[in-house]
């Protein structure tokens, strides 16, 4: 049994764990060196002052978590956020990413976002495959999203220049907003 919930300060650790191998293994992150653990609360505490921040768990063992932040800084765009979803390599395949991700689509929609964003590294060549793997387009677009721009060689690491795309899903009602909603 998955149980999603906000994620907490205390959780840090839990969740840089599960980040780091993403850090040094993959370029599906672009960030080159593991964040400290407090970098890495701050990160928490920051971001879910705003937005929602959410961990997997199962049997009590944190094995995923999602959250999402604004896109850009400009007033105009206080309805859209980008959304990151990473899991523990040992519980991919198993929905918990689907279920996941679903919880934070609703906790967005709940505050008024209207566009959910995904900025995800894509292989240029089967080389490339050693540090990416093609399944976060996939699982994107099995959530409704879809690309809405291709970057060529934008992201440069492991000595290699690789391809970004972004992903786009429109949710809630596109009314008038009024203001944005707190979390």
């Amino acid at each position: 049994m998955i149980n999603i919930r906000k994620a907490t300060p205390a959780d840090a650790q839990a969740l840089l764990d599960i980040y780091a191998p993403y850090v040094t293994d993959t370029a599906i992150t672009f960030e080159y060196d593991v964040p400290s653990l407090d970098d890495f609360r701050h990160r928490i505490e920051t971001f879910s002052a705003h937005y929602p921040y959410l961990v997997a768990e199962e049997d009590g063992v944190i094995v995923g978590y999602s959250y999402a932040h604004r896109l850009r800084e400009r007033a105009a765009y206080q309805w859209c956020v980008e959304t990151t979803i990473y899991l523990d390599r040992n519980h991919r395949h198993e929905h918990i990413g689907t279920v996941l991700y679903q919880a934070l689509e609703k906790a967005l929609e709940r505050q008024g976002i209207k566009n959910m964003y995904a900025s995800i590294t894509v292989p240029d060549n089967e080389a490339d495959r050693k540090y990416i793997p093609k399944t976060s387009p996939l699982f994107h677009e099995h959530l409704g999203f879809t690309e809405v721009g291709h970057f060529h060689q934008c992201g440069w690491k492991f000595n290699r220049w690789f391809d970004m795309i972004w992903m786009e899903k429109l949710i809630g009602d596109r009314k008038n907003p009024e203001k944005m909603n707190s979390k």
